[in-house]
């Protein structure tokens, strides 16, 4: 996400090459990082119903996963055509899609612990 403000605000066509083959490459590893959760689920907690932080945890998590996507998808369209949506609501989504998985991030660290008693 950093590449893509600072390529905005330079006009930088080189970083805003690097912030689509970031954005891309964070895409590709939400893949693994959800099937990894979901097995988690199935063997640590086998398949119980899922509640409170842990709900939310995956809830959140699966946002993220779309928000990324769908912030790389607007990168992909914006570099196959010349009429695309203003950068302002892609950076908008950006910093949105940041709160979110940084909301994630800090409920991971209570599931696991490292945020205090988990």
């Amino acid at each position: 996400m950093a590449f893509d403000f600072i390529a905005q605000w330079r006009k930088s066509d080189v970083l805003a090459e690097v912030a689509y083959y970031d954005l891309l490459v964070a895409a590709l590893f939400t893949v693994p990082v959800m099937i990894t959760g979901l097995l988690a689920w199935h063997f640590q907690l086998e398949g119980q119903r899922l509640k409170g932080t842990l709900l939310l945890h995956l809830v959140l998590g699966t946002l993220s996963s779309c928000l990324i996507w769908l912030i790389w998808g607007l990168h992909f369209r914006a570099r196959r055509t010349a009429a695309s949506e203003p950068p302002r609501l892609r950076l908008a989504v950006q910093l949105v899609a940041a709160a979110v998985v940084a909301l994630t991030a800090h409920l991971g660290g209570f599931l696991s612990g490292v945020n205090g008693a988990g």
